[in-house]
């Protein structure tokens, strides 16, 4: 039987690989332009960091969490989101004890959820956060939101929309909890399973669902926003004001619960208007409690996770991709077996020099080396013959056909200049 990748899960081949570094050297400019630095957590964590961490309301731990027992007979999960993570890690390393705040981003960071695969979501995934803690200001939701928006339109995506929202804190919550679970009653016969054993336990989730039949009665849900204690209300006006400031367009959208139990307050999502339905690239909020939650020190915090997979999946659509650039800028030849190893030496200085170069591997003739350098390699070094014996080589450009000698001493630099847009001398 041929073995094949799992379900869910999709290779990177090496032809696409400067996609995901072009991506990912944007992510990394932009982070550190906001003061971020990078942190690389586990991709596996002991269960009960995400039971306790993202809530076992959710999906995400209900139905979607790859969780196992190892060796030890301990219950170990596959990273199904990056938050819970950096907070694990925030506390057991006691980077509160450090001047606050603390912001830190993760990159390339393997997500797993078991369910049915989609156009840009998949069981495997990755994903790119920014993480800020010890920073109780709206000021800093609205430098994530700018972070994002600039990130994704240097990325040329475009019709792109902010949609925020207040959940409150847990004291003004529990009055809207109960308002949720006053309306949902008369329909919960009528709707899922899940919802059924969520109206008690957390109502809250429910508007997060995703079934049909449930997504009409939650349509007409009273709104967290008319619940907000009066801190929670002032905290989101201040949101507000910042944004029209930046002279940041937002939408308020008052069905904005994300689907991990840990947010409070601010919430937000960014949103790609399209031919199809506005699908949302990303989202975050703040999660003041989750420090204290998982042992720490009660320390604000406020973050967003964004997929790689779904913002190429965008720029692909969107015909904003970039170009490759060449694998191999020359190619040394040799005209004879008796020159391969004067190719091959040569081919070793080029790449000292930090020139892209290679030569021959499979013991071809001359006529097939150029063929294969034919395929996008745009200069060519031929060792052998009578220059061979002068103490130079033949140079070629294989796009304008332009041929030359080029004494050895002289091949370096004259590749260098060439190479960085300086004409060789003639």
């Amino acid at each position: 039987m041929e073995i094949q990748a799992p379900k869910g899960t999709k290779d990177m081949l090496p032809q696409d690989a400067y996609l995901w570094q072009y991506v990912e050297s944007t992510m990394r400019r932009i982070a550190a332009l906001y003061g971020y630095r990078e942190i690389r957590t586990p991709v596996f964590e002991h269960t009960e960091l995400f039971l306790r961490g993202v809530g076992d309301t959710t999906d995400i731990v209900q139905k979607e969490m790859y969780t196992f027992k190892d060796k030890g007979d301990r219950s170990i999960t596959l990273k199904p989101e990056g938050t819970a993570g950096a907070v694990r890690a925030f506390i057991e390393n006691r980077l509160y004890a450090e001047p606050l705040p603390c912001k830190m981003y993760y990159l390339d960071a393997p997500i797993f959820r078991y369910e049915n695969p989609q156009a840009g979501r998949l069981r495997e995934h990755h994903q790119f956060g920014m993480e800020c803690f010890g920073a109780g200001e709206p000021s800093v939701e609205a430098e994530l939101i700018e972070a994002l928006l600039t990130l994704l339109k240097e990325l040329g995506l475009k019709n792109l929309s902010v949609h925020i929202n207040s959940i409150g804190c847990p004291a003004c919550r529990a009055k809207y909890q109960e308002a949720l679970r006053e309306y949902f009653r008369p329909h919960i016969g009528s709707m899922c399973d899940t919802c059924k054993t969520r109206l008690e336990k957390n109502p809250l989730r429910i508007l997060d669902c995703k079934e049909a039949g449930c997504k009409k009665y939650t349509a007409e849900a009273p709104s967290i926003l008319d619940y907000l204690c009066g801190d929670c209300a002032d905290h989101f006006a201040r949101l507000r004001t910042l944004l029209d400031a930046r002279e940041i367009p937002y939408q308020v959208d008052s069905r904005i619960v994300r689907g991990l139990d840990y947010y409070t307050r601010t919430v937000f999502e960014i949103i790609m208007q399209s031919g199809r339905e506005g699908l949302a690239l990303c989202g975050g909020g703040r999660y003041d409690g989750l420090v204290g939650q998982l042992g720490g020190p009660e320390t604000p915090g406020v973050g967003f996770g964004i997929g790689l997979e779904r913002i190429l999946m965008e720029m692909r659509n969107s015909n904003s991709l970039p170009q490759a650039g060449t694998v191999t800028d020359v190619f040394v030849a040799a005209l004879s077996d008796g020159d391969r190893t004067d190719a091959f030496s040569l081919t070793q200085q080029l790449r000292a020099a930090g020139l892209k170069a290679d030569c021959d591997h499979a013991h071809r003739s001359l006529k097939a080396q150029f063929k294969f350098a034919g395929r996008g390699i745009p200069y060519i070094l031929i060792v052998g013959g009578d220059e061979k014996q002068r103490g130079a080589v033949r140079f070629r450009d294989l796009n304008t056909r332009e041929e030359k000698e080029l004494p050895l001493a002289d091949v370096i630099p004259a590749m260098t200049d060439l190479l960085s847009g300086v004409q060789p001398n003639q």
